[in-house]
């Protein structure tokens, strides 16, 4: 089988953090607010990783992927809601983009392919401003599942890119016969950061 080369993610930015009075998470796997915008242009997406925080979100502070956009005020998660929190219109919760991770692509494992050999090349923003530079850390996943849940996903050793806010730039190769893989990036920046991900490119 000829080598495949896939972009598992074009330019990426962080989303400011999206805070309300309004937004509500329900135990049906729902965040949605009455009239604050946390999807579309700028604001969150599928695949996004979020933190729900905020007055009463102890058992609910996990991080959350998104897994449907129902409208501009209302998605749906991946993982398990353990309690709803309700807005009662004086309490504020925040939505903290945290990262995200990119759509699966099929690993060679899925070809039953025997070298099981994936080169990865991740490139991410550095605006020559310290106050704007990507910060966080970009790594592969993988998963030996035919049809993964967010349980099924596990990091691959050796494929972590810590962002030092110089370098940005960085290639690594891993082995195996993973049946899908996808990037996962995680963010520490400020809301007011904009900086994340130009690209991350898989030959396989």
């Amino acid at each position: 089988m000829a080598q495949t080369s896939t972009t598992l993610s074009g330019q990426k930015n962080h989303v400011a953090d999206i805070t309300g009075t309004d937004i509500s998470i329900s135990t049906s796997g729902s965040i949605s607010a009455t009239s604050t915008v946390l999807t579309g242009e700028g604001k969150l997406a599928v695949r996004d990783l979020v933190k729900f925080t905020g007055a009463g979100t102890n058992n609910n502070d996990t991080t959350f992927t998104v897994k449907e956009v129902i409208s501009t005020t209302e998605f749906t998660v991946e993982e398990t809601v353990s309690q709803s929190d309700d807005s009662d219109g004086t309490t504020t919760f925040t939505l903290d983009h945290v990262g995200f991770v990119t759509d699966k692509v099929k690993g060679d494992g899925y070809y039953s392919q025997p070298d099981g050999v994936h080169t990865v090349a991740y490139q991410v923003l550095n605006r020559n401003d310290s106050t704007d530079d990507f910060n966080g850390t970009v790594k592969m996943q993988g998963s030996l599942a035919t049809t993964p849940t967010e349980d099924d996903w596990f990091d691959i050793s050796g494929t972590t890119m810590q962002s030092d806010l110089s370098t940005t730039i960085a290639s690594y190769n891993f082995t195996g016969n993973y049946v899908w893989v996808r990037a996962k990036t995680e963010t520490t920046n400020s809301s007011g950061n904009s900086a994340m991900v130009t690209s991350i490119l898989l030959n396989h």
